[in-house]
């Protein structure tokens, strides 16, 4: 089968899953005293500068909720936007792990500015309500859309000016890097961010994510709430040696940017059909485009996708790092049929 529904469905890259065979092997000590994570932890330092702090966990959920645990308290408040995955898709997990409140951001595209954030920075040191200090962006956007290096520094800048911290979920960071060309860290730590969720799951790895906190304060806890959220794995090279492959062969790199390629492959096929609009400027691997109700029934019976707003047909398609030629041309002929009844 091959889907275009998430990039969450492809496979695994060959050179990962030969350093996951080549790690499997003889005994190694457990909960990250092993050399695969030692050196997956100095490759990271090397792509993101010494002040990188990696930890490993187990998904994109456990990522986002150790990352914000160690940014808050309680009492505190994280800003997002109302399509965020933390507000959305994680079934609540980072507030009733943080136990704040999570503030949602109504955005036109998925992003937020300083503009959209700034009404929500007020009440500071009133007991009577939650305490902001933890700004959430997901780069790429929910929406496939891509923070600019100046959009990040303008929103970190504004939220270190009110002694806040800014989250990066980079579950896509890949797909943002090559579409601005750029490296990640100019996007994260450069531009100001102070922790982030690097994964690799939608870019050919396995599984695992790393939190890695760019400031010492937000590291020195992290080891505790990553083992009180269950996600410090036993065997954690299995985890930790997927980075090796990813980051030393390119292939973070090469992968995200056939997910892109392809996309605007797609992007060029819709765009003979006028009965087709794009919701979303295309900018990666995610897109968000309205069609007819009946063509789109049609398609469903051929390719897995998902409806973003089915009040409008608005449907989403995601290439990913094993999407080839074949696949756009198949899904063209598919169109071709089904528009031209």
């Amino acid at each position: 089968m091959r889907s275009f529904a998430s990039d969450n469905n492809s496979g695994v890259h060959p050179l990962v899953m030969d350093a996951l065979i080549k790690a499997n092997s003889d005994h190694a000590v457990g909960y990250g005293d092993d050399p695969w994570t030692e050196q997956a932890t100095q490759k990271i330092k090397k792509l993101f500068g010494e002040s990188a702090s990696p930890f490993f966990v187990f998904n994109g959920t456990g990522a986002n909720s150790v990352a914000l645990q160690a940014l808050t308290r309680s009492f505190h408040s994280i800003i997002c936007t109302s399509t965020a995955h933390i507000y959305v898709d994680e079934c609540g997990a980072p507030a009733r792990m943080t136990g704040c409140t999570v503030t949602p951001v109504d955005t036109p595209d998925g992003k937020l500015t300083p503009e959209l954030i700034r009404p929500h920075l007020h009440n500071f040191g009133v007991c009577h309500h939650p305490q902001p200090k933890a700004v959430y962006i997901s780069q790429v956007s929910e929406l496939g859309t891509v923070y600019t290096v100046d959009e990040v520094k303008a929103i970190a800048d504004l939220v270190h000016e009110y002694d806040m911290y800014l989250h990066m979920d980079g579950a896509r960071l890949a797909n943002a890097c090559v579409y601005l060309d750029c490296s990640m860290k100019e996007l994260t730590v450069d531009a100001g961010v102070d922790i982030l969720s690097f994964g690799g799951t939608k870019n050919g790895m396995m599984m695992g994510e790393a939190v890695i906190a760019f400031r010492p304060e937000l590291a020195e806890n992290l080891p505790y709430f990553r083992k009180q959220s269950a996600q410090l794995t036993s065997k954690q090279r299995y985890l930790s040696t997927q980075f090796l492959p990813y980051l030393e062969k390119e292939v973070w790199y090469n992968n995200a940017r056939n997910a892109n390629e392809k996309a605007k492959e797609i992007v060029a096929v819709l765009n003979k059909y006028p009965e087709i609009n794009f919701t979303q400027k295309p900018e990666s691997n995610q897109l968000f485009f309205t069609m007819p109700r009946e063509a789109a029934k049609e398609l469903e019976k051929e390719y897995f996708f998902y409806y973003w707003n089915e009040a409008i047909t608005e449907v989403r398609l995601v290439t990913s790092w094993d999407t080839t030629t074949d696949d756009i041309e198949s899904l063209a002929k598919s169109l071709d049929r089904i528009l031209s009844k």
